[in-house]
């Protein structure tokens, strides 16, 4: 998961800090996300799902297409 998280907030060129803000989430948190110190649960996994516009199975990188189902 932390490459995909990584990889989807360069993509858009927003900071950790802003990927906080926007979620209600501490810089730290993220980044500990995005290195794997740290595991998201359910709830985090969805808002991250839903700010990037992909599938939770392509966070956990369990398929290749960022689409998701509706």
């Amino acid at each position: 998961m932390q490459i995909r998280l990584k990889e989807l907030r360069k993509k858009r060129k927003y900071s950790q800090l802003k990927v906080a803000m926007d979620l209600n989430l501490n810089q730290n948190t993220v980044s500990r996300y995005e290195t794997g110190e740290r595991e998201a649960d359910y709830a985090t996994l969805i808002a991250f799902a839903e700010y990037y516009g992909v599938s939770i199975d392509y966070l956990l990188g369990r398929t290749e297409n960022p689409k998701m189902n509706e």
